[in-house]
């Protein structure tokens, strides 16, 4: 399915407040509230939006370090690349997985409450990852941009 432009007018609206009202994004956009709703059943089933979900404060949760992680694995096989790609999605602590190309197979971003925490983190989930045989952890000081929205 392609988009047009009143529907990347929708996905703009809706990246900035997920929260609006039918009739709310129907008048920003200039639809009836029916055609509104009709377009968002479409972009849903075709997978342009894939959820809705509420932004929390990390801090306030008392998840206070950001660590991003480079996994290097001792095999670059699929099997292996399925093996920890099934763990790997059990941890918790794991905001975002992806599978990169370059010195490292795998960047892992993950928020823990502190070092300590980390620390265990490392030792008792990552390290034990099918086939992690290398890792290198970069402590985020200052988070400077986050959940930008996508430039549709």
């Amino acid at each position: 399915m392609r988009i047009d432009r009143v529907d990347r007018r929708i996905l703009n609206e809706l990246q900035a407040d997920g929260r609006i009202t039918n009739a709310e994004l129907a008048s920003r956009i200039g639809l009836a509230p029916t055609s509104m709703s009709d377009r968002l059943r479409r972009l849903q089933s075709a997978g342009y939006i894939t959820g809705f979900t509420a932004r929390i404060d990390p801090l306030m949760v008392g998840l206070e370090l950001l660590v991003f992680v480079e996994i290097s694995l001792d095999k670059t096989t699929p099997d292996a690349f399925e093996k920890f790609s099934r763990a790997i999605r059990l941890a918790p602590e794991v905001l975002e997985c992806h599978m990169v190309a370059g010195g490292f197979d795998y960047i892992v971003k993950a928020r823990v409450t502190d070092m300590s925490h980390y620390r265990a983190f490392l030792g008792d989930v990552l390290l034990n990852l099918p086939g992690v045989s290398e890792t290198r952890t970069y402590p985020v000081m200052e988070e400077v941009k986050t959940d930008g929205p996508l430039p549709i």
